[in-house]
Protein backbone atom coordinates (compact mmCIF):
# COMPACT_ATOMS: atom_id res chain seq x y z
CA UNK A 1 0.00 0.00 0.00
CA UNK A 2 1.33 3.43 -0.96
CA UNK A 3 1.69 6.12 1.64
CA UNK A 4 -0.34 9.28 1.06
CA UNK A 5 1.69 12.34 0.42
CA UNK A 6 -0.80 14.76 1.99
CA UNK A 7 -2.47 13.28 5.03
CA UNK A 8 -5.57 15.01 6.38
CA UNK A 9 -5.56 15.31 10.15
CA UNK A 10 -8.40 17.21 11.77
CA UNK A 11 -8.54 18.54 15.28
CA UNK A 12 -11.73 18.21 17.30
CA UNK A 13 -12.81 21.78 16.57
CA UNK A 14 -12.05 21.45 12.83
CA UNK A 15 -13.94 18.16 12.59
CA UNK A 16 -16.94 19.65 14.41
CA UNK A 17 -16.92 22.71 12.15
CA UNK A 18 -16.82 20.58 8.99
CA UNK A 19 -19.54 18.28 10.34
CA UNK A 20 -21.75 21.26 11.15
CA UNK A 21 -21.13 22.66 7.68
CA UNK A 22 -22.21 19.43 6.00
CA UNK A 23 -25.29 19.04 8.20
CA UNK A 24 -26.55 22.60 7.75
CA UNK A 25 -26.15 22.53 3.97
CA UNK A 26 -26.38 26.32 3.72
CA UNK A 27 -23.40 26.85 1.44
CA UNK A 28 -22.31 26.06 -2.10
CA UNK A 29 -22.32 22.47 -3.33
CA UNK A 30 -18.58 22.63 -4.04
CA UNK A 31 -17.83 23.74 -0.50
CA UNK A 32 -20.01 20.94 0.91
CA UNK A 33 -18.26 18.39 -1.29
CA UNK A 34 -14.84 19.57 -0.14
CA UNK A 35 -15.91 19.38 3.50
CA UNK A 36 -17.18 15.82 3.01
CA UNK A 37 -13.93 14.88 1.26
CA UNK A 38 -11.88 16.21 4.17
CA UNK A 39 -14.00 14.39 6.74
CA UNK A 40 -13.78 11.05 4.91
CA UNK A 41 -10.06 11.48 4.19
CA UNK A 42 -9.43 12.24 7.86
CA UNK A 43 -11.18 8.96 8.71
CA UNK A 44 -8.48 7.19 6.70
CA UNK A 45 -10.53 6.04 3.72
CA UNK A 46 -8.61 5.48 0.48
CA UNK A 47 -9.02 8.18 -2.15
CA UNK A 48 -10.99 5.89 -4.44
CA UNK A 49 -13.58 5.14 -1.72
CA UNK A 50 -13.82 8.82 -0.79
CA UNK A 51 -14.39 9.72 -4.45
CA UNK A 52 -17.13 7.09 -4.76
CA UNK A 53 -18.83 8.23 -1.56
CA UNK A 54 -18.77 11.89 -2.52
CA UNK A 55 -19.45 11.43 -6.23
CA UNK A 56 -16.32 12.94 -7.72
CA UNK A 57 -13.11 11.71 -9.31
CA UNK A 58 -9.99 10.62 -7.44
CA UNK A 59 -8.06 13.65 -8.74
CA UNK A 60 -10.52 15.94 -6.95
CA UNK A 61 -9.91 14.13 -3.67
CA UNK A 62 -6.15 14.40 -4.15
CA UNK A 63 -6.42 18.11 -4.97
CA UNK A 64 -8.54 18.87 -1.91
CA UNK A 65 -6.13 16.95 0.35
CA UNK A 66 -3.15 18.78 -1.15
CA UNK A 67 -4.83 22.18 -0.76
CA UNK A 68 -5.77 21.37 2.84
CA UNK A 69 -2.16 20.38 3.63
CA UNK A 70 -0.83 23.65 2.17
CA UNK A 71 -3.61 26.17 2.86
CA UNK A 72 -5.52 24.69 5.78
CA UNK A 73 -9.16 25.62 6.04
CA UNK A 74 -9.07 27.78 2.91
CA UNK A 75 -9.10 24.52 0.94
CA UNK A 76 -12.89 24.77 1.21
CA UNK A 77 -13.04 28.10 -0.60
CA UNK A 78 -13.06 28.92 -4.29
CA UNK A 79 -9.87 30.40 -5.61
CA UNK A 80 -9.98 33.09 -8.29
CA UNK A 81 -9.89 31.59 -11.74
CA UNK A 82 -7.76 33.17 -14.41
CA UNK A 83 -9.50 34.55 -17.42
CA UNK A 84 -8.77 36.71 -20.40
CA UNK A 85 -9.60 40.39 -20.27
CA UNK A 86 -12.70 41.34 -22.25
CA UNK A 87 -12.01 42.04 -25.92
CA UNK A 88 -14.40 44.98 -26.02
CA UNK A 89 -14.29 48.00 -23.73
CA UNK A 90 -17.30 50.17 -23.01
CA UNK A 91 -16.41 52.54 -25.85
CA UNK A 92 -16.02 49.66 -28.32
CA UNK A 93 -19.35 48.18 -27.23
CA UNK A 94 -21.04 51.54 -27.76
CA UNK A 95 -19.45 51.77 -31.20
CA UNK A 96 -20.62 48.23 -32.03
CA UNK A 97 -24.21 48.91 -30.97
CA UNK A 98 -24.25 52.20 -32.83
CA UNK A 99 -22.83 50.54 -35.90
CA UNK A 100 -25.40 47.74 -35.73
CA UNK A 101 -28.15 50.36 -35.69
CA UNK A 102 -26.97 52.09 -38.87
CA UNK A 103 -27.92 51.11 -42.37
CA UNK A 104 -25.84 48.21 -43.66
CA UNK A 105 -23.18 48.66 -46.34
CA UNK A 106 -24.21 49.01 -49.98
CA UNK A 107 -25.35 45.73 -51.48
CA UNK A 108 -26.31 44.24 -48.09
CA UNK A 109 -29.78 43.89 -46.64
CA UNK A 110 -28.56 43.60 -43.02
CA UNK A 111 -25.36 43.67 -41.03
CA UNK A 112 -23.78 40.25 -40.52
CA UNK A 113 -21.73 39.50 -37.45
CA UNK A 114 -18.63 39.16 -39.61
CA UNK A 115 -19.25 42.54 -41.27
CA UNK A 116 -19.61 44.18 -37.87
CA UNK A 117 -16.41 42.49 -36.63
CA UNK A 118 -14.51 43.61 -39.72
CA UNK A 119 -15.79 47.18 -39.35
CA UNK A 120 -14.68 47.33 -35.70
CA UNK A 121 -11.19 46.34 -36.80
CA UNK A 122 -11.25 48.95 -39.61
CA UNK A 123 -12.29 51.64 -37.13
CA UNK A 124 -9.40 50.69 -34.85
CA UNK A 125 -11.61 49.76 -31.88
CA UNK A 126 -9.89 46.36 -31.61
CA UNK A 127 -6.91 44.66 -33.23
CA UNK A 128 -8.89 41.50 -33.98
CA UNK A 129 -12.28 40.14 -32.99
CA UNK A 130 -14.41 37.17 -33.97
CA UNK A 131 -17.94 37.28 -35.23
CA UNK A 132 -18.94 35.14 -32.24
CA UNK A 133 -17.69 37.79 -29.79
CA UNK A 134 -19.73 40.37 -31.70
CA UNK A 135 -22.81 38.14 -31.51
CA UNK A 136 -22.46 37.54 -27.75
CA UNK A 137 -21.93 41.25 -27.10
CA UNK A 138 -24.99 42.26 -29.09
CA UNK A 139 -27.03 39.58 -27.35
CA UNK A 140 -26.03 40.98 -23.94
CA UNK A 141 -27.16 44.45 -25.00
CA UNK A 142 -30.46 43.00 -26.28
CA UNK A 143 -29.64 44.38 -29.69
CA UNK A 144 -30.57 42.73 -32.94
CA UNK A 145 -29.08 44.07 -36.17
CA UNK A 146 -31.83 45.07 -38.57
CA UNK A 147 -34.57 45.07 -35.94
CA UNK A 148 -35.94 48.46 -35.02
CA UNK A 149 -38.02 46.96 -32.20
CA UNK A 150 -35.04 45.60 -30.24
CA UNK A 151 -34.96 48.43 -27.75
CA UNK A 152 -31.43 49.49 -28.69
CA UNK A 153 -31.88 50.59 -32.31
CA UNK A 154 -35.03 52.69 -31.89
CA UNK A 155 -35.34 55.65 -34.27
Amino acid sequence: MTRKRHVVELGTAERQELTDLTRQGITSARRLRRARILLLAADGLPDRRVAEAVGCCVATVENVRRRFAHDGRSALDEHPRPGAAPKLTGKAIATLVGLACTTPPAGRATWTMQLLADRLVELGEVDAISDETVRRTLKKTSSSPGSASSGVCRP
